[in-house]
């Protein structure tokens, strides 16, 4: 009983703020990609009007929350590399990976989506979707794959004590 109760939980503090930042980022991301939007989508909202400012505000706020994460991650990776000698130099590579994504997605694909989106002439008639947009969707269904994959990677070595 001596020898369960004296077990500690020795993990350096940058690779449990690393597990918890990706496992939060990861679980948001997948539950806006997987339920809010398509649950959006099929409620008819993406044919109104205001789809596009809602969209966009939704995004804003999950984006720069996306950038916290990547730079608490990747300054969590440059820590351990600094402080342990058995770290991975993939593992520096996959977090500036992930901090990439999220400017991507933060800078350039969701002020182009919103751009292209927003309809402003009022008295037109909704158009059909752009094929700049379906490209635009594309691209980020693409990152949103490679956030994932790299993601998952990197919280899996962390969990491992492989970093």
């Amino acid at each position: 009983m001596t020898a369960i109760s004296n077990l500690e939980f020795k993990r350096p503090i940058w690779q449990t703020a690393i597990i918890l930042t990706l496992g939060f980022w990861l679980s948001a991301s997948l539950v806006l990609d997987w339920v809010i939007m398509p649950s959006l989508y099929l409620s008819g909202m993406m044919s109104q009007a205001g789809f596009t400012t809602a969209g966009y505000t939704i995004f804003w706020n999950f984006n720069r929350m996306e950038l916290f994460s990547a730079a608490v991650v990747l300054t969590g990776t440059l820590a351990l590399s600094k402080t342990q000698y058995h770290w991975r130099i993939g593992s520096i590579v996959l977090s500036a990976l992930l901090l990439t994504i999220a400017m991507l997605d933060t800078y350039f694909l969701t002020p182009q989506m919103c751009a292209i989106g927003v309809q402003l002439n009022l008295f037109e008639a909704a158009a059909a979707v752009p094929s700049t947009m379906n490209l635009l969707h594309g691209s980020y269904w693409l990152l949103e794959v490679v956030k994932l994959v790299a993601g998952g990677t990197l919280l899996s070595w962390c969990w491992q004590e492989q970093v």
